[in-house]
């Protein structure tokens, strides 16, 4: 494999891990609460997903070609930008009830 391959995929890789991080804080609620099996259900699919459209794409750039240190920029993406969505994550839990607080005023207005 070529040097330039090699940086391609790494760099692919890197980008995949915030993708995913920040895909993870957005599905957060989702993921972490309602019932058993729908928690389950959706964290397989989830993963499931992610795991085969990273093959997959791996598989375009350098023919299915994985090394080590390409999981190793996978997690190092992801690491450095779930910190950076746990904001996200609180606004989008705090969003269903800014709406219905709106929703509150705008009935009260009428």
């Amino acid at each position: 494999m070529s040097l330039k391959i090699q940086v391609i995929s790494s760099l692919f890789s890197f980008l995949y891990g915030i993708i995913f991080s920040l895909l993870l804080n957005l599905n957060y609620n989702i993921l972490f609460s309602g019932s058993r099996l729908l928690r389950s259900i959706s964290n397989l699919l989830f993963l499931s997903d992610f795991a085969m459209l990273y093959f997959l794409i791996m598989k375009k750039i350098n023919e299915g070609i994985l090394h080590p240190y390409f999981y190793l920029f996978l997690i190092l993406g992801f690491l450095l930008t779930f910190k950076k969505g746990v904001p996200l994550r609180k606004f989008l839990k705090e969003l269903p009830k800014s709406v219905k607080k709106k929703k509150e005023t705008t009935n009260r207005l009428k």
